[in-house]
């Protein structure tokens, strides 16, 4: 891979596109970070030079076409960290809200694949996160349960298409991280439950065997370790970095 090339990271203003995007420039990797909102965006890229705003909903087929047109450089290694915005069990999830996670994280997916796919060469990493409840759901996460066990298939799908072109895939679920993002879920929930937030902390803690949730910064590192040539060996696997929540042994 040439010092020429480029990382596309799609969800580049949340809490953890964020994380990555940053990681990668300081590798001195240039980064199209891809999100919707443009002042985010600014902000983000006024952090590194090396950070190239790239404005686009990756919910919607116009998005292959803006960041194809900033891919201009074999990609070192593509990464999907979009999140989903439904929630809900099975009874109260609308029906609806199915097609609008599979949209985003699935089509999504695709859509990115469909921006850099011709410049993809034989060392190039082709990365998502998808939620461990993909795998371990409970009875209140028929959204992210359904659409991230959609997103492990894809990827299986990706790694048998394009593992013999060199390419490698790698699908990492954390599971729940402290961000932003879950705190405004707890908040949340604590709201419509009336139930402390304290006690819906100790509900997350409690599900990991490390006894706390990962951080950001743990989570960054997995990302940035697959920029190694030795981590193409672990092409098509599923990386679980969730401090032990995930209980089944496979």
């Amino acid at each position: 891979m040439t010092s020429s090339s480029v990382c596309v990271v799609v969800g580049a203003t949340g809490a953890m596109g964020t994380e990555f995007t940053r990681r990668l420039a300081r590798r001195g990797l240039r980064v199209i970070a891809v999100a919707r909102n443009a002042d985010d965006l600014d902000k983000l890229a006024a952090s590194d030079d090396l950070i190239v705003p790239c404005v686009a909903d990756i919910a919607d087929d116009s998005a292959i076409e803006a960041i194809a047109a900033h891919v201009d450089a074999p990609v070192r290694m593509a990464v999907f960290a979009a999140g989903l915005p439904v929630r809900g069990s099975a009874d109260t999830i609308a029906p609806g809200d199915f097609a609008v996670g599979a949209n985003i994280k699935v089509g999504g997916l695709v859509r990115l694949l469909h921006a850099v796919r011709d410049h993809l060469v034989p060392g190039s990493r082709f990365v998502t996160i998808a939620g461990s409840l993909g795998l371990e759901p409970g009875p209140l996460d028929a959204g992210p349960g359904t659409v991230n066990a959609a997103v492990f298939n894809l990827m299986r799908q990706l790694s048998a298409l394009y593992g013999p072109k060199g390419v490698t895939t790698h699908t990492i679920a954390p599971g729940p991280v402290d961000t932003p993002r879950l705190r405004k879920f707890v908040e949340t929930e604590a709201a419509e439950t009336g139930r402390d937030p304290g006690e819906i902390w100790n509900r997350y803690r409690a599900k990991t065997t490390l006894g706390r949730l990962p951080t950001l910064d743990e989570i960054g590192w997995t990302l940035e370790m697959l920029l190694a040539p030795e981590a193409a060996v672990l092409h098509g696997s599923v990386l679980t970095v969730d401090g032990g929540t995930r209980h089944g042994v496979q």
